[in-house]
């Protein structure tokens, strides 16, 4: 048994299907096919059940995968430490983010941080807020920006981004020259809406649920983009975060009295993980620069 097998088994646990945990491990299917049944026949258990779309892990698998994860965990600060001892401002930080924060915010806070200290690196990754809780977790990645709506107990939280949503409208809509309106005003359009596991889409979700309406869905957009378009092609009505790109000439932005509209982005890591010089550096950067990003947020509207 050694470190690649268990790596292994912890993305196929993950992904629940051999195709995409071989992509993601950059494999072939056959070779992970093959470390899984050597892993297998070591511990002497099957640890998982073949189902027609993929794998789902058995007792026995569960129960492994526990273990694997601590023993992985540990094994990877051991690492860290070593690294950190010989030069602790010379390491890398591995952060998650969700796809609302790659256009600007995660870029420029690097930009800043990078000036001030050049020689600490940085391993990016976009995903779903679910999944970017599960690398922290697992030690997979030092830290986390996304948009829970529950908290893990064993994970720690700071608030970073308070963003407002707005509503947003084709520039005929009957609410187009509305500077404020209640969520419900809208309860019988159809929407565009952000694509499931999107933050946003978790957040719209509990919006209009505690408005107490069901909207009419019509399509899914993955990025803010592509819905502010389909609303000027008048589609239907969105939630988006303010954007100094949109086209107020094809769209209105609309602010929402009723119920308070925003996108709350929360840092997170590991309560009881350890955390390499580099990355708390970082973090405290992160957290000392967090006021001044949320003044900035929809300046000019």
């Amino acid at each position: 048994m050694d470190w690649d097998q268990l790596k292994y088994f912890q993305m196929l646990a993950r992904e629940g299907n051999i195709t995409k945990a071989a992509e993601k491990m950059n494999l072939s299917q056959p070779a992970l096919s093959r470390s899984i049944s050597r892993l297998e026949e070591e511990i002497g258990v099957p640890l998982f059940e073949r189902r027609n779309r993929g794998v789902i892990l058995n007792e026995y698998g569960a129960i492994f995968l526990e273990h694997a994860t601590r023993a992985l965990s540990e094994i990877g600060e051991a690492i860290q430490k070593i690294t950190d001892t010989v030069d602790p401002l010379h390491g890398t930080v591995s952060l998650a983010f969700i796809q609302t924060l790659g256009s600007s915010y995660v870029p420029e806070l690097i930009s800043r941080f990078q000036k001030q200290f050049p020689n600490i690196k940085f391993q990016l990754y976009q995903d779903t807020t679910k999944r970017i809780l599960d690398q922290v977790d697992a030690a997979e990645v030092n830290l986390g920006f996304c948009s829970p709506q529950e908290f893990v107990e064993h994970l720690d939280y700071a608030l970073m981004v308070k963003e407002e949503l707005f509503l947003i409208v084709p520039s005929g809509h009957r609410l187009a020259d509305k500077k404020e309106v209640d969520l419900v005003e809208v309860s019988k359009d159809p929407f565009i809406f952000f694509k499931q596991d999107t933050a946003l889409r978790d957040v719209i979700d509990k919006l209009c649920e505690e408005t107490g309406f069901k909207p009419k869905i019509v399509f899914e957009g993955l990025e803010e983009r592509t819905v502010v378009d389909l609303v000027a092609a008048n589609l239907g009505v969105a939630l988006t975060p303010f954007s100094p790109n949109i086209d107020v000439g094809k769209v209105s932005l609309i602010r929402v009295r009723e119920p308070k509209c925003f996108l709350n982005i929360y840092m997170v890591w590991k309560a009881k993980g350890y955390m390499s010089p580099a990355v708390t550096t970082f973090k405290n950067f992160a957290m000392e620069n967090a006021m001044r990003f949320n003044s900035n947020i929809g300046k000019g509207f």
